[in-house]
């Protein structure tokens, strides 16, 4: 049994016992951890007790195999001890939940334990001076610089940056000669982006540190955006600025905190130029918020009787001045009925029928026009102003949407006999045209083929609604399913198909 105070067999055990901790834990860091921890300690108890220091380069001892053992044992503590610090530095930013974004920082730690680690392990191991060791390496020291003089300014730049923290990995941002991304990854030479075409982008940190930047997820992740809007002066100013801020209500992408605002940047005789400043959530929803601005202007200014205006609309030829008329209303339910996907295969013939008979209904702002659950009789077409879509859930109420001019609502009542998901309310004076069903029915009847068309264009709707909602309780319509419902509830089954 004297073989097991041997230092030597404690130490293979000791190395034995760690190197199988790591294999069958290769998953569990915490407990890796704690095992390098256990085994730092039994090595210095192990040596300490052999008379052993492993911060001293004294060895005493007759035997060669020990002193050889010994030198190999001290390396080992010191590169054991250099790897338990860094290793409690990584568990620390993993638990902080920021492994990546201190990725560099990490590495610059790790960089400078390990090479006192080595400076030890000369000095205390091997006997050499390290203050000489580094004199006498000055030179070489001096022409590596000079060569890597580029790697080093970006690793410099690198720790610049990280410590003044301008940026994280997640943030979007942008440098003075045009290049942005979102920042995935920051290393010792350069910093990694990914554009909006999901390209990689890699920015020196030099380059990056004499760069400007601006980052839009600072102070928080919500963006701002400014849009330049011009239409032809045919209202006072102050008018076509109100409607303008309509068309900020209507947006279902606009953040309503802080409040959207609408400018007058310039007023001519040929146009006003208006510019609307507004936030929303996150960056990547830029193109969405813009898209859904540009054509909720072009319907609430079509509605309006508001020509939008260009650099070019009025270098027009001799005599041709006459086509653009000020102040025409150009909006009527006829021109609205062929902005809808539900009506696409009427005929223009049918598609008067409708606008013919459909009934203008009047509301104030704030006004219920249908109840959540209510089975809606006719179907609605705002002709102007913006309706909003609320559903009371758990004793709250939750935005659905959001509906303009060219949108309808009440549809699934009058075609399929289904109840509202939401209230119908008002959000600023609404003009609505309503089609009844005597008056659809009267279409459906000359052509019931329009079922077929009219049932799959509402399962596409309902189907958008449900994933735009995340609506899980609403289970998707099948677009047979629902023309025959529309054929069951317009009384088409002994109609003859035309």
């Amino acid at each position: 049994m004297q073989y097991l105070f041997d230092p030597i067999t404690q130490f293979l055990v000791l190395t034995v016992a760690l190197a199988a901790a790591h294999w069958l834990l290769p998953g569990h860091k915490p407990l890796r951890f704690a095992i390098d921890v256990a085994f730092f300690v039994a090595l210095t108890a192990m040596l300490l007790s052999t008379g052993v220091a492993p911060y001293s380069a004294a060895v005493s001892s007759p035997d060669l195999w020990h002193r050889l053992f010994y030198g190999l044992a001290k390396a080992i503590w010191w590169l054991g001890g250099a790897m338990m610090l860094i290793s409690c530095i990584r568990l620390f930013l993993i638990f902080e939940h920021r492994p990546r974004e201190a990725r560099f920082v990490q590495d610059l730690i790790a960089g400078i334990i390990y090479v006192g680690a080595a400076l030890s392990i000369v000095a205390y191991v091997f006997g050499v001076p390290v203050g000489t060791l580094i004199a006498t390496s000055g030179v070489f020291a001096i022409v590596l610089g000079l060569a890597l003089q580029n790697s080093l300014s970006d690793v410099f730049s690198g720790v610049a940056l990280n410590l003044g923290r301008s940026y994280s990995v997640g943030n979007w941002i942008i440098l003075e000669n045009g290049v942005q991304g979102r920042v995935i990854e920051t290393n010792w030479r350069a910093t990694h982006l990914s554009n909006a075409t999901n390209d990689l982008v890699v920015v020196p940190n030099s380059a990056l540190a004499k760069s400007q930047l601006v980052n839009l997820n600072s102070p928080d992740e919500t963006h701002g955006i400014t849009m330049s809007i011009k239409l032809v002066p045919t209202r006072p100013p102050a008018t076509m600025a109100r409607l303008l801020e309509t068309v900020t209500l209507a947006s279902n992408h606009i953040m309503r905190v802080p409040d959207p605002l609408v400018s007058i940047v310039r007023l001519a005789k040929e146009t006003i130029d208006f510019e609307l400043a507004f936030r929303i959530r996150d960056i990547s929803e830029t193109t969405a918020a813009k898209n859904e601005i540009y054509d909720l202007v072009y319907r609430h200014m079509l509605a309006a009787g508001i020509p939008l205006a260009s650099d070019a609309m009025f270098s027009v030829a001799p005599g041709l001045e006459s086509t653009i008329v000020p102040g025409k209303v150009l909006e009527t339910p006829l021109q609205l009925m062929t902005m809808l996907p539900l009506f696409t295969s009427l005929t223009d013939s049918e598609r008067e029928t409708l606008s013919k008979a459909a009934v203008r209904r009047s509301y104030a702002r704030g006004a219920e026009i249908i109840a959540q659950g209510e089975c809606s009789p006719g179907l609605m077409l705002v002709e102007s102003g913006v309706v909003q879509v609320i559903r009371q859930e758990n004793g709250r109420d939750i935005e659905l949407n959001r509906l303009s001019p060219g949108d309808i609502f009440g549809e699934r009542g009058l075609l399929i006999g289904a109840e509202e998901p939401g209230r119908i309310v008002a959000l600023t004076p609404v003009i609505a045209r309503e089609i009844g069903k005597d008056q659809l029915c009267e279409v459906l009847q000359e052509r019931p083929v329009l079922a077929e068309d009219i049932g799959a264009t509402l399962a596409d709707r309902l189907e958008q609604e449900r994933r735009l909602h995340g609506d899980g309780s609403m289970p998707s319509q099948h677009a047979q399913t629902l023309a025959n419902r529309i054929r069951h509830i317009f009384d088409l089954s002994h109609s003859t198909t035309v």
